[in-house]
């Protein structure tokens, strides 16, 4: 069962993530990419005043059951995670934050001025 778990959480965060960078690509997508990445930011910022700055409760479910399933040294950054476990790297947390970050505020923007500019059309 934690097997199916920790596959299912894989796929759909790994999925969340994509459509975070890449979901105001096409026009159709692009009010559920901003809300997407609104509900993200929510998460990160304001959850993130209880539980720490950028929570995420995929990534809090996620590490419940990969300790269910033994796996105790887990890193503080989803990203850092699945690289690591997907392309057998070692990546650096740090650098990971940095993308992380860079990345997330790039398609932000690319977002926010994409559906205010589909609003004024």
């Amino acid at each position: 069962m934690y097997t199916f778990l920790d596959i299912t959480f894989l796929v759909i965060h790994t999925a969340v993530i994509l459509f975070n960078l890449f979901g105001w690509i096409w026009k159709l997508t692009r009010k559920a990419n901003l809300i997407l990445l609104l509900s993200t930011a929510g998460s990160w910022f304001i959850l993130g005043i209880w539980y720490g700055i950028g929570y995420c409760p995929l990534t809090d479910w996620h590490w419940q059951v990969l300790r269910k399933m033994g796996n105790n040294n887990l890193p503080n950054s989803y990203v850092k995670y699945i690289f690591d476990r997907i392309f057998g790297t070692d990546i650096n947390a740090g650098t990971a934050d940095i993308w992380v970050a860079v990345l997330f505020g790039a398609a932000l923007i690319i977002s926010i001025h994409l559906n205010a500019r589909t609003k004024r059309v």
